[in-house]
């Protein structure tokens, strides 16, 4: 294996460790609040809105085994509500 081809794996196993995923409906002021501020951090994430996406909506639930949004999933981590500081320090582990 090249280096080239280690530095590209080594990226690509970094991205899905810091892959993030928010979980939210469009009624939810604090799901608002999240997404302003990672678009403000410059935190790339996919959004699911489980008012619309039922699948997501349970896939959400088996997870971290609440109802409440947003949900923010980092990786393997997931955190309930909003959580800035912890969303932070999911990130730089």
């Amino acid at each position: 294996m090249s280096i080239d081809e280690i530095k590209d794996k080594k990226k690509e196993e970094m991205k899905k460790k810091n892959q993030v995923e928010v979980f939210t409906t469009p009624t939810c002021p604090y799901c608002t609040k999240i997404k302003k501020w990672m678009d403000s951090e410059g935190i790339e994430y996919k959004e699911h809105n489980v008012a619309q996406d039922k699948k997501k909506a349970k896939e959400m639930m088996k997870m971290s085994g609440e109802r409440g949004v947003p949900q923010t999933k980092v990786g393997e981590e997931i955190i309930v509500g909003f959580q800035p500081g912890k969303i932070k320090e999911a990130l730089s582990e």
